[in-house]
């Protein structure tokens, strides 16, 4: 019993699902590469182990499942050779099994680098080994997925910054992906997904207009799920919203200096500060008719807007570019 307990305090609990489908739809590169093995590079076969899904896992495979999950409990650290990359991380082996390491958990991976020097880079590493943790087993879905990243810490130290972590503490950590849906966070061996609604007070259409892979960033952590290790971090909750003192800065009639950030058939938003962002009705962007709010603004474009109505409830702020009214 003591031993369950003592597996149970050193390995954390399996990364969440999304962390892999970001890994899957997104992928280390965003075009195809040249696989160096037999595996095809597309879906769920980045994680194949060399037999069919619907295939009878054999005696001596099965071994080798039980003794990894073991390996995985006791949070060690095993060195394994690099056989082959396709285009999100390297592939390793350990007996009959296949694993992978997304490039995302390599140490000194150049992740900002070029296409071709990504590439380059997971390619010179085959031949060589790696000392590695594992960090996902699933033997039904034939997922064996490693980290390097996670071997550079103490055994058990997953477990506990997972148990140590509390709502509002403030931590440090550096990006490992960036996905459609937000940025991955490693805070020591240990991942946490900061939403893109929680990147920003204002509006940010993808994570990579502000982020960048290897980054180093102070977190504000939102919540802690203990037994799905999930942890939910935000970057704007560092700051306050603007929202909340917007009527002490400004008035209706004043006349403010924003940048265009979408145009829409209605009309146009434009930013004032950051985090703060108002309407300009179609009714409002000039007089006379126009075809379309386009013909008037374009995005990125800076403007001298005046303010109409500010509802901070409501987090809606209505200006005009109308100023003669």
């Amino acid at each position: 019993m003591s031993t369950n307990l003592q597996r149970h305090e050193l390995t954390p609990p399996p990364l969440e699902e999304a962390y892999w489908q970001a890994l899957l739809q997104e992928g280390e590169f965003a075009e195809p590469v040249q696989t160096h093995s037999d595996i095809d590079p597309s879906g769920d076969e980045l994680f194949e182990n060399g037999h069919s899904h619907d295939a009878d896992i054999s005696e001596g495979e099965q071994d080798d499942w039980d003794t990894i999950t073991e390996l995985m409990e006791r949070d060690e650290v095993v060195t394994l050779p690099v056989t082959g990359y396709n285009r999100g991380g390297l592939l390793v082996e350990w007996r009959s099994l296949r694993g992978f390491v997304p490039a995302s958990q390599l140490v000194n991976f150049p992740a900002t680098a070029p296409l071709n020097h990504r590439r380059n880079a997971l390619a010179e590493r085959i031949g060589q080994s790696l000392s590695l943790r594992v960090i996902e087993l699933n033997p039904d879905q034939n997922r064996f997925i490693l980290s390097e990243r996670a071997a550079r810490v103490e055994a058990g130290e997953r477990a506990q910054i997972l148990t140590r972590l509390r709502s509002g503490d403030r931590v440090t950590g550096s990006i490992t992906n960036l996905c459609d849906f937000g940025a991955f966070v490693d805070l020591g061996g240990l991942e946490g997904l900061i939403h893109i609604s929680e990147l920003s007070w204002g509006r940010v259409g993808h994570p990579a207009d502000m982020l960048r892979r290897g980054q180093e960033v102070d977190v504000y952590v939102l919540s802690v799920d203990r037994d799905n290790s999930r942890i939910a971090l935000s970057l704007k909750r560092l700051f306050p919203d603007p929202w909340k003192t917007v009527n002490d800065r400004y008035i209706i009639g004043q006349t403010v200096q924003g940048t265009i950030t979408n145009v829409v058939d209605f009309g146009a938003f434009a930013c004032i500060e950051d985090g703060l962002e108002g309407l300009i009705h179609v009714s409002e962007l000039a007089e006379g008719h126009f075809l379309h709010p386009r013909n008037v603004v374009s995005e990125g474009q800076d403007i001298q807007a005046r303010i109409l109505s500010i509802d901070s409830e409501a987090r809606r702020l209505g200006l005009s570019l109308r100023l003669s009214n």
